[in-house]
């Protein structure tokens, strides 16, 4: 139950983000599920094997390639979801950033309420 309200609490943010942001278009909030879900699957299987084969870039540009990698998984993502749509890597790059920053927010606070 907790991962079902975890995929919707993240597929709304992805909704929302796509609602503003230019750039960013969503279908409907169904889309925004299934880019959630393919988003959880490629961070769990896609993002490990990416992070290690660039390691030297990381750490070349001190972390900083680790947005270009979350962008590369975004837009993978949004290319397997029919109606959801990133124009461009910038678009992606700013979408990245809110998504994981909005997503880490709600669920650092969820996991201070637990506490």
């Amino acid at each position: 139950m907790h991962i079902i309200i975890r995929i919707l609490v993240a597929a709304a943010i992805a909704f929302i983000l796509g609602q503003v942001l230019p750039g960013v278009h969503v279908g409907g909030y169904g889309n925004a599920i299934w880019f959630a879900i393919a988003l959880g699957i490629l961070n769990f299987i896609l993002k490990p094997i990416l992070v290690i084969l660039t390691l030297p870039f990381t750490i070349i540009t001190f972390g900083l390639f680790l947005l270009v990698i979350n962008t590369i998984v975004v837009l993978i993502a949004s290319n397997m979801v029919d109606e959801f749509t990133i124009d461009s890597f910038w678009h992606g790059l700013l979408f990245s950033i809110l998504y994981s920053i909005s997503t880490s927010q709600l669920f650092k606070e969820e996991k201070k309420q637990k506490n």
